[in-house]
């Protein structure tokens, strides 16, 4: 969905000169132009359809997502059937890849669900657009329904298909909703082992719709600096910042196994994790639709787009 806020009257009557350059702009771009009068944003995908996906994952009927439990299985069944209705292509014959891990003396049973959209330029090369559906289940009675973590990044996954169902790719992309990450990132590193095809970069997304300050972080570059410009170059998109940290600069600051792209930095696999700080609601039962910011999160999934549409024009 396109968003526009345009003070039409003031336009007309006070900066009809700005009314005619506005007209130059192509509005089917995704831009953010700011004057003191006049806020325009554009998304490339449906901004209700991600609020509703992520009120929908966060919602008490998947009992938390726990790896294992109808919860989980629930939600797998909801991912899949939204990757239908918008019309992408599964990986494998059923969406699903399935893989077994024990942790102490538990044997998980578990599902990756995974997408594709093959490329235009370069299909034998693949960026793996990752987030992950399980979380911490229900503890002492209550439910902890992670909203920001990570039923945001999986609704993320939904907006790109959006996108690149009318836009394809120069590269060829999977949309991985990974199992087992609350469990030790189970999920991402049974894919990056059993892939097949030519991984070229991951973008991971996990914990991405709230911020006190504004800052979303972009993690990885310093490992694969060819990636830094386009982080520079997307600085700002409405409300939110994008920052590079957390990079290993030091051993209290490093996020780089913090999430399922990992796996991907394990195996020498240039990444990029999009995410947030902790806050308080952070594995907590209060991780809920309602404390999620909607605005930073719209603006989040659309900059996070944009570096990605950048990064496709690269050959990787």
């Amino acid at each position: 969905m396109k968003y526009f806020i345009l003070n039409v009257f003031i336009v007309v009557l006070s900066f009809n000169s700005q009314a005619q350059e506005l007209k130059k702009i192509d509005l089917t771009k995704s831009t953010h132009v700011k004057t003191s009068k006049i806020t325009f944003k554009s998304y490339d995908y449906d901004t209700i359809h991600l609020i509703e996906a992520v009120k929908e994952l966060s919602s008490d009927k998947f009992e938390g997502r726990r790896t294992g439990t109808k919860g989980a299985e629930k939600a797998r069944d909801y991912i899949i059937n939204r990757f239908k209705a918008i019309g992408v292509k599964s990986l494998n014959e059923s969406y699903v890849q399935d893989f077994k891990f024990e942790v102490g003396t538990k044997n998980y049973n578990a599902q990756n669900i995974l997408a594709e959209i093959k490329g235009s330029h370069y299909p034998s090369k693949y960026i793996v657009i990752s987030a992950h559906y399980d979380h911490e289940g229900i503890k002492q009675g209550k439910i902890y329904n992670g909203a920001d973590d990570d039923a945001s990044g999986v609704s993320a996954l939904f907006a790109f298909a959006e996108y690149l169902k009318s836009h394809q790719p120069k590269h060829s992309v999977i949309l991985a909703a990974f199992d087992g990450e609350e469990l030790g990132l189970k999920g991402a590193y049974n894919f990056v082992k059993a892939a097949k095809e030519n991984l070229v970069l991951n973008l991971n997304m996990d914990m991405i719709s709230r911020s006190n300050k504004s800052d979303l972080f972009a993690v990885g570059t310093r490992y694969t600096s060819a990636l830094k410009p386009v982080i520079e170059a997307n600085k700002i998109f409405g409300k939110v910042k994008l920052v590079i940290g957390h990079e290993g600069l030091t051993k209290a600051d490093n996020w780089t196994h913090s999430s399922d792209h990992a796996a991907f930095y394990d195996k020498n696999i240039p990444f990029v994790y999009f995410g947030v700080a902790d806050h308080k609601d952070y594995h907590k039962p209060t991780d809920d639709f309602e404390n999620i910011d909607q605005e930073f999160f719209k603006d989040a999934v659309q900059i996070i787009l944009n570096t990605f549409k950048e990064f496709d024009l690269l050959n990787l």
